[in-house]
């Protein structure tokens, strides 16, 4: 199962939510997480552009910033 960062090349928010992420999937292996310009794509960056970082779920549910520490690790465990 593969979790979805959604952002773009010139987003500092982005930045340091990978940041956050990269501590989690350090420390556990399984957590697979790719990045997602959303500048490829207009409707991406429609659905995206205000909200971004956006974590998404393999189950399709989201996770918008500002993440915290606690809540990301919630996130990934449910």
């Amino acid at each position: 199962e593969t979790f979805k960062l959604y952002g773009t090349s010139a987003c500092h928010l982005c930045e340091i939510a990978q940041a956050m992420i990269t501590t989690h999937t350090e420390t556990n292996h399984d957590l697979d997480v790719m990045e997602v310009d959303i500048s490829d794509s207009d409707t991406m960056f429609e659905r995206y552009g205000v909200r971004i970082p956006v974590l998404q779920h393999p189950d399709g549910r989201e996770l918008d910033w500002p993440f915290t520490e606690v809540g990301l690790q919630d996130f990934f465990a449910s």
